[in-house]
């Protein structure tokens, strides 16, 4: 099998672990492009990807374009003479990037396209209810997510799977699956499968967009199923929120929730009204109970629910709903 010329393009920890599974294979890395450096943190110093980290480490030619359409850098990624491209959670691409290399480019995608098409398919298919999810390899077109399926793997999403734990177990499936994609490119054994503009329409219902603060509150007028599958599909990151009042003080607070677990249907005492179990906080839904484990009120760390309530009474708590 020929060892193929590979540009790697990728940010995040998700990238990285691909990264390093073809720095082990028998593959030849010849450059990595990830985002310029951004200030971060109270002193604003300046912060490297994960990418860029471990490139660096291993001396690896490094690119951070401001701009993918540079002249420069289309330049300097010319003259590294890849066979071919590998994109895997970064910045949409020109086509006078995705074009260069002579076998294509291609994007490893948390989905099973042409569903959870977008930037958040990890969140929303959870979000959703979803039994299944994967992983897929496909060329880069002009399209978000539309391109030539070459590849893909399965995974079962298990009741109480929240958004981090399968990120890890697509970030694992993700690295095999992109060295066994490149091997079927080195090979010539790869078969491609066009998604059809028919299957994406059906999938409309099924997008993956950018998450924002309005998609993360709580709507407690939601049954407690749809409401599990929220918190679970936002946790641990951005996490799902409610306001929650302090009757004695009169202030409102944000609270984010984690760790839900659906029960069995207890009548509801009240609708703003939490109860305490041993097992955790039960916060009324518009069916029944839902059980909470972990709480994060605004300006504070976030603690299991036994913490929470050796340090407050949860008869001085209620739920704003709107």
């Amino acid at each position: 099998m020929k060892a193929l010329r590979i540009v790697f393009m990728g940010t995040p920890e998700f990238a990285l672990t691909i990264l390093k599974e073809i720095v082990s294979s028998k593959h030849e890395l010849v450059g990595v492009v990830t985002v310029a450096d951004k200030p971060a943190g109270r002193g604003q110093q300046l912060r490297e990807s994960a990418v860029k980290t471990y490139a660096k480490s291993l001396n690896i030619l490094t690119l951070q374009p401001e701009k993918l359409k540079e002249e420069q850098f289309i330049e300097d990624l010319t003259a590294l003479k890849a066979d071919v491209f590998v994109v895997v959670a970064f910045r949409m691409l020109p086509k006078i990037v995705w074009t260069i290399p002579p076998m294509g480019t291609f994007n490893l995608h948390a989905s099973l396209l042409p569903d959870y098409r977008g930037a958040a398919p990890i969140n929303w298919a959870i979000i959703n209810g979803e039994k299944e999810t994967g992983v897929s390899t496909f060329f880069i077109n002009e399209e978000i997510d539309a391109g030539a399926i070459i590849d893909q793997e399965k995974i079962t999403i298990d009741a109480d799977m929240d958004a981090g734990t399968l990120h890890d177990s697509l970030m694992q499936l993700g690295a095999q699956l992109t060295l066994k994609t490149l091997d079927q490119l080195a090979l010539g054994t790869f078969k491609t499968r066009l998604q059809k503009s028919e299957d994406i329409l059906i999938t409309k219902e099924k997008l993956a967009p950018k998450i924002f603060k309005e998609d993360t509150k709580i709507d407690w007028g939601k049954s407690a199923q749809e409401i599990h599958n929220k918190i679970r599909g936002l946790s641990p990151y951005p996490a799902a929120w409610c306001i929650f009042r302090n009757i004695e003080k009169d202030i409102h607070l944000q609270c984010k929730l984690f760790e839900s677990t659906l029960i069995d249907a207890i009548p509801l005492e009240s609708k703003t009204k939490m109860v305490a179990t041993k097992d955790g906080i039960l916060f009324p839904c518009s069916d029944h109970y839902l059980t909470i484990k972990s709480i994060q009120l605004e300006g504070k760390r976030r603690m299991d629910f036994k913490s929470f309530l050796a340090g407050n009474k949860l008869e001085d708590w209620e739920l704003i709903i709107d």
